[in-house]
């Protein structure tokens, strides 16, 4: 039975004196028994939180009853277990790492792609005219993305800058962003439109409500989520496992972080060679002598950090 519930979601909108705010949220998540991740900067809120189904509710209303927050949309799934250990609410410079920090040239609030609806982007997606773009880093679009989706060499989205001039070849085609849950496209999408593209679109809510409201057709594989889970499930019209094995090139659904601490890389990995390896991406990471030990899942808590420390 799912008595527990994984929210993800996340808020452009300006937030007054953001450390104290992150300081009081983190204190408010913990005295209604959440659980979760969540990022506070001076431009808005992005979180993943799990907790009993009245706790996520409890957070829901609090959020949306503050009108700086009150536009959030949140992706609710059901869960057996809370999808985190503890509950930690640091504050950041961006609530995601782009290092497009200047308002005057990228404010999500002022300008970004059309957002589609996942009726809305299923509908366009076969349109001759239009091109995918997966704004994603490597490792989650190796485990999966949209079928004949643009995807780009990066380790982290703070990379996605550097690509653009790739990206011109597409300026007469109708571009349509996606990424896990919309806050990536926030950015991305706006960045295009800074650079020339003159019709940019973007998932509303991510690869995670186009699952829930489109049945996820024509995403092939699983996606990648920041909590353990590590990926979910999202088609279930045309399923496809579309991911390889790091290590022996054999089809896998399955990713992991590797269990020596100091790589931590996340791969795709089968189970056989998981077993082999004992949860390592290499040979060499599994003589380290700090190696967490290996239980199947290839999810390990990270070593407790101060959290609410202020990152400028």
């Amino acid at each position: 039975m799912m008595t527990y519930q994984t929210l993800l979601y996340y808020c452009y909108s300006p937030i007054a004196e953001a450390e104290q705010f992150a300081d009081d949220h983190l204190k408010f998540c913990k005295s209604i028994g959440l659980v979760g991740r969540i990022i506070v900067a001076d431009e808005g809120l992005n979180g993943t939180v799990s907790g009993t189904k009245e706790a996520c509710e409890a957070y829901m209303a609090a959020i949306k009853a503050d009108d700086r927050f009150a536009k959030t949309d949140f992706k609710i799934d059901d869960v057996e277990a809370p999808s985190f250990i503890k509950m930690h609410c640091r504050y950041k410079s961006e609530i995601v790492h782009s290092g497009l920090r200047d308002p005057n040239i990228i404010d999500p609030n002022k300008q970004t792609g059309k957002h589609l609806e996942p009726a809305e982007f299923q509908k366009m997606i076969d349109q001759d005219d239009v091109v995918i773009l997966d704004v994603r880093s490597n490792y989650e679009h190796n485990l999966g993305r949209f079928k004949n989706a643009v995807t780009l060499d990066i380790e982290n989205f703070r990379e996605f800058p550097e690509k653009i001039n790739e990206l011109a070849q597409y300026k007469d085609k109708k571009v349509l962003t996606y990424c896990t849950g919309g806050i990536k496209c926030e950015k991305a999408s706006a960045l295009l439109l800074h650079h020339g593209f003159s019709d940019v679109y973007q998932l509303h809510g991510g690869i995670i409500k186009y699952g829930k409201e489109a049945g996820g057709e024509d995403f092939e594989g699983k996606c990648y989520v920041f909590d353990n889970r590590i990926a979910v499930d999202v088609n279930t019209v045309n399923p496809k496992v579309v991911s390889t094995c790091y290590n022996c090139g054999k089809t896998t659904p399955k990713m992991i972080n590797c269990a020596n601490p100091e790589c931590n890389e996340h791969v795709t990995q089968c189970d056989e060679c998981g077993d082999k390896l004992q949860g390592c991406c290499s040979v060499a990471c599994t003589t380290h002598p700090r190696k967490r030990k290996y239980d199947g899942t290839g999810y390990y808590v990270k070593v407790p950090q101060p959290v609410n420390v202020a990152k400028k």
